[in-house]
């Protein structure tokens, strides 16, 4: 059996099964917070509502990271196929670069997500979950910047050398012309 065969084969269960997770967690913290709200866990001297609702967040987030990683690599098989298709020339820069902006928009779409999700939490906690979620979307999305604007110097740099090189081969052919 073939590699990507065998990808394709672990992948789509696992990210089904990571979705029916995310599903069934969030289905747990519409219901069980509710149930024992206003119990307060002796200790921690926290509202037991507040402290689910802290842990399925966490699960949930575990799980939709999981299925986004593979996602991710099924939508790069995909890719590779659409492109294999179309008989385009294979180049690993550009495409990286596209992958990238693809990751940004998936980041973004994430953090406004999950952003809402924390106003359910109280108190310290909520400010400080929004803020990791926040600056660490920013951080992952800068480096990503960072690296499209790498490959696309990159080729701009092949190319002008590639127009140098036959500009000067025409320069030459001029001058042994005249």
């Amino acid at each position: 059996m073939s590699k990507i065969k065998e990808e394709v084969r672990r992948r789509v269960p696992r990210l089904l099964m990571s979705l029916v997770m995310v599903i069934i967690f969030l289905a747990i913290f519409l219901v069980v917070p509710e149930t024992v709200k206003g119990i307060l866990i002796p200790g921690l001297d926290m509202d037991a509502g507040l402290l689910a609702r802290t842990i399925t967040i966490i699960i949930t987030a575990m799980f939709i990271i999981r299925a986004l990683s593979d996602a991710l690599v099924l939508g790069d098989i995909v890719t590779d196929i659409i492109i294999r298709r179309m008989g385009i020339k294979e180049e690993r820069s550009p495409k990286r670069a596209g992958r990238d902006f693809i990751y940004i928009i998936v980041i973004i779409l994430m953090a406004t997500a999950v952003l809402p999700v924390m106003s359910a939490l109280e108190g310290d906690i909520r400010y400080w979950l929004s803020t990791i979620i926040i600056y660490g979307a920013l951080g992952i999305i800068l480096i990503l910047i960072y690296d499209i604007g790498r490959i696309l110097y990159r080729i701009v740099e092949q190319k002008a050398e590639s127009f140098a090189d036959r500009l000067s081969k025409i320069a030459e052919q001029e001058k042994t012309d005249e």
